[in-house]
């Protein structure tokens, strides 16, 4: 009985720390986060210009890469990080199991419908085009812009 409740813990404790959202970008298995580099830093809260602080997490991902459904639910549609336009304006607006994210940087397979955790839900912008030496990633922000590190 005891090895029982002992191998239900470790795989709850590992389920919890792995984060319940599946990768998001392929080769980025762990959905690895941006760490600092000479154009600032990844992680939620993260200082910016203007003394405003990052809303999201940059999880790494190389231009050009899948980028998949962290969850199962449904793309509510077209979400743009800035007012202008260059080469990495666009991202989704992602829905269900509980969630709601923008994720940038990406060329959507299609704006509305359902999706399955793991789907393929776009490509990685180039992002070398718009920010050169910047560790290139997805921003996933929760539209509620709470930190969504410990889904990742």
């Amino acid at each position: 009985m005891f090895p029982l409740k002992l191998i239900v813990f470790v795989a709850l404790v590992s389920i919890v720390a792995a984060g319940p959202w599946g990768m998001i970008c392929a080769g980025n298995p762990k959905n690895k986060p941006r760490r600092c580099d000479r154009l600032g830093c990844g992680h939620y809260g993260a200082p910016r210009l203007g003394g405003r602080k990052h809303r999201g997490v940059d999880v790494i991902c190389r231009d050009g890469s899948t980028v998949y459904a962290p969850f199962s639910g449904t793309i509510g549609g077209q979400v743009k990080p800035y007012r202008k336009n260059n080469a990495i304006n666009n991202g989704l607006l992602l829905r269900g199991s509980g969630f709601c994210i923008h994720i940038f940087y990406i060329r959507p397979v299609k704006y509305r419908g359902r999706i399955r955790k793991g789907q393929k839900i776009g490509v990685m912008l180039p992002m070398q085009r718009v920010y050169r030496g910047i560790t290139s990633h997805v921003h996933v922000q929760n539209c509620n812009l709470s930190d969504p590190t410990r889904n990742l």
